[in-house]
């Protein structure tokens, strides 16, 4: 068999492994979106049913309230909560972001790789074995139940790879740019702003894009952080829809739409500078 020819079948396998790992990853993708368009029934139905037979849109009307069949959960408290802790936990976590990675990428300080390392290290905690120490920080300073206390904690979860990310971005602008426009007569912030933020611009949308959707789709802290309507974020709110004996599955997958569109008109929105911040501010210099 010719070197060619295996080539050829080596790509060949690895695009028919790729699709039937898509078809793996995409299939309960699928089913919660076809189910957000049917009734229980056939939901429950078996053999499964898998193109709704009558799609209807009263799955999405009961959780807003209208129509006959109206859902008792406050979807729309729960979507402006998740708006606003993820958007005000993402933007603060950027500032911080941009701070740290231009400091690690251009300046030269006591500590600095040891921070860098500590900063890493802080990521691969996983957030659910945080719980239980930040419940018990949080009760003691009121945070329990507060839009606050969550945004503080998902900053706290978003700056390490927010910073890791610009960084590696901003090591790859060559610090001459910033000393040629200093020396035409801008001052640092100045070169900074007009030189190095529009390059970079790509690394921060990758990172705004990632710290949004860490943000708007976490549940474990979530659950633990928030009791009422006044915090509560659309994942948690998905267990709204379950009783002791019972468990809607067509509301739950309509609000879990809901919860799917926003992330994916952003990262469409973005995609541009998401695949550029990607393939080329992810890799340290």
């Amino acid at each position: 068999m010719s070197g060619a020819l295996k080539k050829r079948l080596s790509k060949i396998a690895t695009w028919i492994a790729t699709f039937l790992l898509m078809i793996v990853m995409g299939v309960p993708g699928l089913w919660v979106v076809l189910s957000a368009f049917r009734p229980n029934r056939e939901i429950m139905a078996k053999p499964a049913i898998w193109i709704p037979e009558n799609p209807t849109f009263s799955n999405f009307a009961a959780i807003f309230g209208f129509g006959d069949a109206q859902v008792a959960i406050p979807v729309l408290s729960y979507f402006t909560n998740s708006m606003i802790i993820a958007s005000t936990s993402t933007v603060i976590a950027l500032m911080i972001g941009m701070s740290g990675g231009y400091a690690f990428a251009r300046f030269r300080f006591r500590f600095k790789n040891s921070l860098f390392l500590g900063l890493m290290l802080s990521r691969a905690v996983p957030g659910i074995a945080l719980s239980l120490p930040v419940f018990m920080i949080w009760s003691k300073l009121g945070l329990i139940d507060a839009k606050l206390g969550m945004i503080i904690v998902y900053v706290a979860l978003n700056v390490p790879f927010t910073i890791w990310l610009i960084d590696g971005f901003f090591r790859q602008i060559p610090k001459e740019m910033n000393e040629a426009a200093q020396v035409d007569g801008c001052t640092r912030w100045q070169a900074f702003w007009r030189i190095e933020f529009p390059l970079a611009r790509s690394g921060i949308a990758a990172a705004g894009v990632f710290a949004f959707l860490t943000s708007w789709n976490e549940y474990a802290l979530a659950s633990q952080l928030t009791r009422s309507t006044d915090s509560k974020t659309l994942p948690v709110g998905l267990m709204d829809f379950t009783a002791q004996f019972t468990i809607d599955w067509a509301g739950m997958c309509a609000m879990a739409v809901i919860i799917i569109v926003p992330a994916l008109i952003l990262t469409f929105l973005v995609q541009k500078h998401l695949i550029a911040g990607l393939t080329f501010g992810g890799v340290k210099g």
